[in-house]
């Protein structure tokens, strides 16, 4: 691995060096898939990251409190989509403002991270960056905290390489994701041979048998390395955004960004990045922790089966101020 050179001291910042590690979370979807349990019963479609399991902290700030294992809040980033501000401006409210990065509308999880990427390029050029969903579902955090450390780590060692988080399957589901490595190993990464979206059941067996694990789509590697593969893939947007992003002032960034998201082109970040670029890419395993997307009502469902009954019992009497999926799936049961 080549290790990340580092500048030399230049007086006083907000963590006092370069090169630190950041947490990104990744919060500008729009929950599609989830819609059913996840529309009040006035009708208004919540963005999931915006709902809790038990109806106590939302998903939002689970996955903050998630990246604290390895940035503080002063390193921890949002990226949130304007028309979600209501929600948002609550879970967001102990954030720095600098660190809630706003777009104009959603365009894809690839505009997204890409946005925030140049966004911390600006303020830590030699940052080491920790990309975590804010959808996800853990029974065990702690297994989860002991990765995220581990593969930061490896990250913040190697200036031009990409990391994965893969976690063990439980069992083959065509609905998820699989990352599959080129070889078994007893290195703390494997190379990454292909990805694989929502296989049939008979190949979901297949994967999981071949050792294939659940893509988490956590990702961690330098700003550098990450923005050479944006680079080699969407180089037009790359320039677009971050042509908007020196216009001057932050009202003129503000009218430029919307001009720009109006016409640019969604980019999928496993899809339309990740895709081609295996190569570039190591995959560390995750051991069973629990992990899902809640990427479905089914899915849902299966947490709440999951969870023991004392657990349950006394969480669904919550009363934070986010719709609970308990209670939704619940009541569509």
């Amino acid at each position: 691995m080549k290790s990340a050179s580092r500048p030399p001291a230049i007086g006083a910042r907000e963590d006092d060096s370069y090169g630190k590690t950041w947490a990104l979370v990744l919060a500008g979807g729009d929950g599609n898939r989830l819609r059913a349990l996840t529309t009040t019963p006035n009708g208004v479609a919540v963005p999931k990251q915006y709902c809790s399991v038990w109806g106590d902290a939302c998903l939002l700030e689970d996955a903050i409190l998630r990246g604290s294992s390895i940035a503080p809040l002063r390193r921890t980033c949002a990226v949130v989509a304007a028309p979600h501000r209501r929600w948002w401006s609550t879970a967001l409210a102990h954030l720095p403002h600098n660190n809630v990065i706003v777009q104009p509308q959603n365009r894809g999880t690839g505009i997204g991270i890409l946005l925030s990427l140049l966004h911390v390029l600006s303020r830590d050029p030699y940052a080491n960056v920790v990309l975590l969903p804010a959808d996800h579902y853990l029974q065990d955090e702690s297994i989860m905290a002991a990765s995220l450390q581990e593969v930061a780590d490896l990250a913040a060692h190697d200036a031009d390489g990409v990391y994965l988080l893969g976690a063990e399957p439980v069992e083959p589901d065509p609905e998820l994701g699989y990352i599959v490595p080129t070889h078994h190993g007893r290195e703390k990464a494997l190379r990454v041979s292909q990805f694989v979206e929502k296989p049939t059941f008979a190949e979901a067996v297949s994967l999981v048998a071949r050792g294939a694990l659940l893509n988490v789509f956590i990702v961690a590697g330098t700003v550098g390395a990450l923005l050479r593969m944006y680079k080699k893939s969407h180089a037009n947007a790359v320039a677009s955004l971050s042509s908007a992003l020196t216009e001057g002032s932050q009202a003129f960034t503000r009218v430029a960004l919307s001009e720009l998201y109006e016409y640019l082109m969604p980019i999928d970040f496993s899809h339309d990045v990740l895709t081609g670029q295996e190569g570039l890419l190591r995959v560390l395993p995750v051991a069973r922790c629990g992990w899902t997307d809640l990427g479905t009502p089914d899915r849902v469902a299966q947490v709440l089966r999951w969870a023991p009954r004392e657990s349950r019992s006394s969480n669904r009497s919550a009363t934070g101020p986010y719709l609970s999926l308990a209670t939704q799936s619940l009541a569509r049961s």
